[in-house]
């Protein structure tokens, strides 16, 4: 029985609509949040005289004083940023009539909880940069890449697994987050949210959702391996350290936009699908890993190296953009790999 669901024309045409209007209202809510955000406003001062303000992250900065010059940035400000505004608008009610259209025609895929954490965290900044997606849900970028529907229960999930690499930049994060974390973060999302225990990397919600945060271990041992949380904050969560891990933050990314199960876009990045492939094949020959866990690794493996063998044939585990992986691991590919068909079987012996 086949793993995957080809997508019909009509599927593939509404996904790549609803692409199309997500890029584009992602662009435009970005330009409307750097050059519009924050207020322009004039005040006067103790000397009766009127200078422009302008205001962002709650700073006043003055533009100076009232003349043709800074009465024009006036106007362009606010002009421009009813326009930018109107635009935005229009572009997120074109997504909202596209969502019953994606539920109707089966296209939501992601679970939405997950969806809202992502979201939450590429608004920041954090996806692909701090944060890659790892797990069971890289599953539903790879099956949009290959333009199929992966119909085993493959993808059932109640968690989501958050690669954190150590080495971004923290004063990046905007403070809003900074100052709770991710447990803040999350929180936010639903507040049911809370550490399994002190200095957890696990997280759950009432509903026993679970959200894990996991970094590589150190190439020395000896050593630890750099940031493990996103804030000073006592509750925040600590990565875990998990070997095997830094395959993944080293691999090259992929990205797809992929729909959610009210129908709505998003984004996200993770481990290109042949370090996935390698990876879970990996832990599916573990000794100390679960004898659970070890058959859906080894089957998640396999459906991965199928959509590539058969719909990314230009994903090629011998490619050069793979040398961060160990060559052991590399070695592994002929091993999930169906063999080619080639010449009939012989009915004699090879004497």
């Amino acid at each position: 029985m086949s793993k995957f669901k080809e997508l019909s024309s009509e599927q593939i045409r509404q996904h790549v609509d609803t692409e199309q209007a997500y890029e584009v209202y992602e662009k435009r809510l970005k330009e409307y949040d750097q050059r519009y955000s924050g207020s322009m406003s004039w005040k006067t001062s103790t000397n009766d005289k009127e200078y422009l303000y302008k205001k962002t992250n709650g700073i006043w900065k003055s533009l100076g004083p009232r003349a043709p010059e800074t009465e024009t940035i006036y106007n362009q400000f606010h002009s421009g940023r009813e326009n930018s505004k109107e635009r935005v608008t229009r572009l997120a009610q074109r997504l909202d009539e596209l969502a019953p259209v994606n539920r109707a025609m089966a296209l939501g895929r992601v679970p939405l909880l997950t969806a809202r954490i992502i979201r939450a965290l590429d608004k920041l900044g954090l996806i692909g940069t701090a944060v890659d997606v790892v797990g069971t849900n890289a599953l539903f970028v790879y099956e949009r890449l290959a333009g199929v529907h992966i119909t085993s229960g493959l993808l059932s999930t109640q968690d989501v697994d958050l690669l954190m690499d150590s080495r971004f930049n923290l004063r990046l994060i905007a403070k809003d987050f900074s100052n709770k974390g991710l447990i803040g973060l999350l929180q936010k999302i639903d507040h049911s949210f809370a550490p399994l225990a002190k200095n957890s990397y696990r997280a759950a919600n009432r509903e026993g959702f679970l959200v894990d945060l996991i970094k590589p271990t150190p190439k020395n041992v000896m050593t630890t391996g750099g940031k493990s949380r996103f804030s000073a904050d006592a509750d925040d969560l600590q990565a875990i350290e998990i070997e095997g891990l830094s395959w993944l933050v080293n691999s090259p990314k992929t990205s797809a936009v992929v729909i959610d199960q009210r129908g709505y876009p998003l984004s996200f990045s993770c481990p290109d699908p042949r370090a996935f492939a390698l990876h879970k094949f990996w832990l599916s020959r573990r000794a100390d890993r679960d004898a659970a866990k070890k058959v859906r690794d080894g089957m998640q493996a396999r459906v991965v190296a199928e959509l590539i063998r058969t719909r990314l044939p230009h994903l090629s585990f011998e490619s050069n953009d793979l040398q961060a992986l160990p060559l052991a691991l590399r070695q592994l590919a002929p091993e999930f790999l169906p063999v080619e068909d080639g010449e009939e079987p012989s009915l004699t012996p090879n004497w």
